[in-house]
């Protein structure tokens, strides 16, 4: 009976009983792995050769298109029109401009191709210190250095000249010269010739009250200073007819209105300011306004003292039972109509306690009116003022 046996594994697959199973493995993982790496190296040759080929191609690309990389570059950087310009176009530069404004302002007008170029000729020429506000006359599509120096000669469509509200006649003056460059003398001169201005009857020949307070185009080149006063006073007769003031009434609403002005920093306050001068007029009380004083001793109303009280002036209220005998400050349309429709009100006292906000506090009787002003001493003990 033959004997019944399990063949071990290399007999079953063929080998000899007696051969090494592991040592075969291993030389046949070991050829594998040398096919496998040589195959390895071949692809790394084949991709390094190619990466080779790529760098060298693109660096030869980029070689060849410098001039235009660069040029493009440039031109992101500082794109520029190669001029003179094409059409006429006005563009205003304002009052305190940087080269940055006046850049953004040109390009969006269509004058200068880019901010860059503008900002870089701007920063080359020694003479654009010297650029003014005003509306000029440029072309479109200029080099941004030929705009740069037609801006810095001044010559302009016109001039924008800003008057704030409750400027006083000499104040006005100052503002209108240094902007416009028309001599102050000029409009003294004209101011001392009050038909040459158009000045109402009313005014007496004095003009304060009478320069309205707004922004008006001036041509330094064309216009004179009669001309841009006779504007300024017709801009007043103007809004006081609007209001249907009679022309005997003019003055009296300029004075109070004048008074209220510089006494009402916050809009809501003038109208009870109004009041409060209309009730100490109709008890006959003195009106006891510091702004009048310090008008008439030609000094800041922060700068009175006790000692000032007793001055000699006709603008001295401490003293003087009724108006002033002129207004005080061109006054704005906010101050026109608080005088025109005051709030409905018993007070007759006002006065700021906090100078920096011009928080002012309104009273009926006397007493409590003192309450306020220690509340005012507090503050500028405080506030060292």
């Amino acid at each position: 009976m033959t004997d019944l046996f399990t063949a071990p594994p290399d007999a079953q697959a063929g080998l000899p009983s007696n051969a090494s199973r592991p040592r075969g493995r291993k030389s046949r993982n070991a050829a594998i792995r040398r096919r496998q790496r040589r195959r390895r190296r071949g692809r790394s040759v084949v991709v390094l050769l190619v990466c080779l080929g790529l760098v060298s191609g693109a660096g030869w690309f980029l070689w060849e298109q410098r001039d235009s990389l660069l040029s493009f570059d440039s031109a992101l950087a500082a794109k520029d029109y190669p001029g003179p310009g094409n059409d006429e176009v006005k563009v205003e530069i304002l009052a305190g401009a940087t080269g940055e404004e006046m850049a953004e302002a040109l390009r969006k007008a269509g004058v200068v191709a880019s901010d860059d170029a503008f900002i870089k000729a701007f920063d080359e020429n020694p003479d654009s210190a010297r650029i003014r506000p005003g509306t000029r006359e440029l072309l479109t599509e200029m080099k941004a250095s030929d705009a740069v120096a037609l801006l810095a000669t001044n010559e302009m469509a016109h001039l924008d000249v800003t008057i704030p509200e409750g400027l006083t006649v000499a104040q006005t003056v100052e503002q209108l010269s240094s902007v416009s460059g028309i001599p102050a003398e000029e409009f003294e001169k004209a101011l001392d010739k009050p038909r040459s201005i158009g000045l109402p009857a009313q005014a007496d020949g004095n003009a304060e009250g009478w320069l309205y307070p707004f922004t008006y185009a001036v041509d330094p080149e064309q216009d004179t200073a009669a001309g841009v006063l006779q504007e300024m006073v017709a801009a007043t007769v103007r809004e006081l007819d609007e209001r249907d003031i009679a022309p005997g009434d003019r003055q009296e609403v300029l004075v109070k209105a004048s008074l209220v002005e510089r006494e009402g920093r916050i809009a809501a306050d003038r109208p009870m300011i109004a009041r409060a001068i209309e009730n100490r007029l109709a008890d006959g009380m003195k009106l006891q306004i510091d702004a009048s004083l310090a008008y008439g001793l030609g000094k800041s109303g922060l700068d009175l003292t006790n000692a000032d009280k007793g001055a000699d002036t006709p603008f001295n209220l401490e003293q003087h039972l009724g108006l002033p005998p002129a207004p005080i400050a061109n006054p704005s349309e906010e101050s026109i109509d608080a005088v025109l429709a005051p709030t409905p009100g018993d007070w007759k006292f006002w006065v700021a306690v906090n100078l920096d906000t011009g928080e002012t506090k309104f009273s009926e009787t006397f007493a409590e009116h003192q309450g306020y002003v220690a509340e005012l001493r507090e503050w500028q003990e405080a506030n060292g003022g």
